[in-house]
């Protein structure tokens, strides 16, 4: 991924935004901008449908409402986990689809939620008044409890329905208050095969063009019913043509365009290769349990996906970091802020020093990385039962605290979602569990080494393989009431349990804690307020005509249905339906399923299946809707080209895009593939 000398030079202009870049918060859309260029922009009333009408995966995807009686459209790969859980080893719905015929055969996603933002309100003087003067763990812990307190009285006494998140804009530079309807009833209602969902697999992933029909829909359900909605978006079944301006909307996870060159450079030197390296071996193993029969290809088919395209997405990041002439460009970029910020007397006092601080704190913190994320975030203990158990062992001590002074993830304002992932009737696979455990407590073994007190502590005599069948064997958690009992019993229900992951978890506690603890508040906590300044400055020097890193915080995108010059060749807007079957060869993962084969006649091949736009978007943006000038969707975005992973870095107006699933394409494969009609009936309106 190469970047030309016009990018260089648009990347080192300070103030110059480019064509179609930015993922803009929909409370600071750049209207001028967007009529400028598009010939068009939102007014408010199409703004405030669009943040009714998306929606958020709180898993880590996006959606879009679709009809007035709760139905929703995101990927199949957001709803992948879901049908592999309802899937049994006699009937694989990953394999050979999903259709509810009507409402009552609609299935239950266990602990998938969806979220509708319904305001945004600054927080920032709220934040900034109690952590003022502050710094290290006073810091860490006055802004824990902001966060939990504004949270929390956002909610109030209805948790059920209602979600809360502070989130952090700029860097630091701004706090904002997003007030969610939360939907918990979340039911499958269509998911193709997934070898039409993800045609092509990892060869074409973050390729054009692209043959997939990634979609399927889901309803919410409130009180039994589905889920009554004023705001959606209609769909257009045309979809979109040409050279048409279209708005993208949902919650890009994260970028990085901010950060300082210090924390690029750890990305780059050490953090990206660790993962990238751990992901590799990792993949080599799920491969291999993948190919050993059938049922345990079944049980490792999501992880194996997720595992797939995250290293895709590290590796697309590491050769951005990589590319001389974007990190230079980078150099830079800080350059001009800090020497903007050198040449006012007053900010170069109080901000000055910003940079090297958190340089400083990124060296101190590299000694602890492995044991951080070994032991803190628990990559060693790589299992399901784990996680439980940490959760029932910390929850227990902390639901006890006042709510301020909580860990963030057991603040009140988000216990619904613990719970309801903490009380999944989602199945747990032993023999899987003891694939992944085995690898993760080998793989400390190695990182951390044998001698270490850590692995000493936990292997004792014992190989990883033989002590991960020892604990997952001896372990009940995989039992949903069990973990209710203990979760009600409280602290000295949990100590009492002689579940082996509850004793795990109960004798790394304290470790892990103060652990974590110590990168609060040596790393995590100098990043945080210098970054803050950092973000001051840049307000100084550029007004607010930026935008913000993405969050998983709704986002408004725009561009156009275009293609790209990959060096001499064009490469068009659209594939079609009819270049599916020219693709098919008949072997994974080019096999089309039965149900294409046998419709192939009944098609219309000259339908437009996946398109490319120059919408600027970056991984959790897959769901989102496309839509056009009016509000209706016209796709269905899924994915980016290859070259928008460097985009978690930087935007490239000339090669960046999106790529989406032509509406069309969506109710034309309703139709005469899946005989969809009570769907598509009410897909369209009808």
């Amino acid at each position: 991924m190469k970047r030309q000398p016009l990018l260089l030079a648009l990347l080192l202009s300070p103030t110059l935004v480019f064509a179609a870049e930015g993922m803009w918060t929909l409370d600071h859309p750049p209207l001028a901008q967007m009529r400028k260029e598009l010939g068009t922009a939102p007014d408010a009333a199409l703004l405030t449908k669009l943040m009714r009408g998306s929606a958020r995966i709180a898993g880590g995807c996006s959606a879009s409402f679709v009809s007035p009686e709760g139905l929703v459209l995101t990927n199949h790969h957001c709803v992948a986990e879901c049908v592999e859980q309802l899937s049994t080893a006699s009937q694989d719905r990953l394999r050979d689809g999903f259709l509810a015929k009507n409402r009552a055969e609609e299935a239950n996603c266990p602990a998938m939620e969806v979220n509708r933002l319904e305001s945004i309100t600054d927080v920032t003087p709220q934040v900034r008044a109690a952590t003022k003067g502050l710094s290290g763990e006073a810091f860490s812990n006055a802004f824990n409890a902001i966060k939990a307190k504004l949270a929390a009285d956002c909610v109030g006494s209805d948790s059920k329905t209602q979600r809360c998140d502070v989130v952090d804009l700029y860097r630091g530079g701004q706090y904002k208050l997003y007030q969610y309807h939360r939907f918990q009833d979340v039911r499958l209602a269509f998911a193709p095969e997934q070898a039409i969902a993800n045609f092509g697999g990892d060869p074409d992933n973050f390729n054009f063009p692209r043959y997939d029909l990634d979609m399927a829909l889901i309803r919410v359900y409130e009180n039994g019913q589905p889920a009554v909605v004023k705001d959606y978006l209609p769909f257009r079944r045309e979809g979109a043509a040409a050279g048409e301006a279209v708005y993208v909307t949902g919650h890009p996870g994260a970028t990085q365009r901010s950060l300082t060159v210090a924390q690029l450079q750890a990305l780059r030197n050490h953090a990206i290769p660790a993962r990238l390296l751990n992901m590799a071996e990792y993949r080599g193993r799920l491969a291999q349990y993948s190919r050993s029969g059938t049922e345990q290809a079944r049980m490792a088919n999501s992880e194996l996906f997720y595992l797939e395209n995250g290293f895709k997405v590290y590796k697309g990041e590491l050769d951005a970091l990589n590319d001389p002439q974007l990190f230079a460009a980078k150099q830079a970029e800080e350059a001009a802020l800090r020497r903007f910020v050198a040449s006012r007397p007053a900010l170069a006092k109080t901000h000055g020093q910003a940079w090297a601080a958190i340089e400083q704190a990124l060296a101190r913190y590299e000694p602890l990385r492995t044991l951080d994320d070994q032991l803190a975030h628990g990559k060693a203990f790589n299992s399901q039962l784990f996680q439980i158990a940490r959760t029932l062992v910390r929850g227990a001590v902390e639901r006890s605290k006042p709510n301020e002074q909580r860990l963030p993830e057991f603040a009140e304002a988000g216990l619904p979602t613990l719970e309801a992932e903490l009380f999944s009737a989602a199945p747990i696979y032993p023999e899987f569990e003891k694939i992944k455990l085995g690898f993760s407590l080998e793989k400390m073994r190695e990182l951390l080494g044998a001698d270490a007190p850590l692995v000493k502590r936990v292997l004792g005599k014992q190989s990883p393989d033989q002590l991960a069948a020892q604990w997952i064997d001896g372990s009940k958690l995989a039992d949903v009431a069990l973990r209710r009992q203990l979760w009600n019993g409280g602290e000295a229900a949990v100590r009492q349990s002689q579940d082996p992951f509850i004793q795990l978890a109960l004798s790394l506690d304290d470790e892990a804690r103060a652990l974590r603890k110590r990168v609060e508040r040596e790393l995590d906590a100098v990043v945080q307020k210098n970054a803050e300044l950092i973000a001051q400055a840049r307000f100084a020097m550029k007004g607010d005509s930026v935008y913000p890193d993405a969050t998983f915080t709704l986002r408004l995108s725009y561009g156009r249905v275009e293609g790209w010059q990959e060096g001499e060749q064009a490469v068009p807007p659209f594939t079609t339906l009819g270049g599916t079957f020219e693709r098919a060869t008949g072997a994974e993962p080019f096999a089309l399923p039965a149900s294409w084969l046998n419709a192939r006649s009944r098609l219309n091949p000259a339908q437009p299946f996946n398109l490319s736009s120059s919408n600027d978007i970056i991984g959790g943006n897959s769901g989102s809707p496309m839509v056009n000038a009016r509000g209706e969707v016209v796709g269905l975005v899924f994915d980016g080209n290859i070259h928008s992973i460097g985009g978690a870095f930087a935007y490239d107006p000339r090669l960046n895009r999106t790529v989406a699933v032509h509406a069309g394409a969506i109710a034309e494969t309703l139709d005469k593939v899946y005989d969809a009609q009570a769907l598509l009936k009410e897909l369209l309106g009808r």
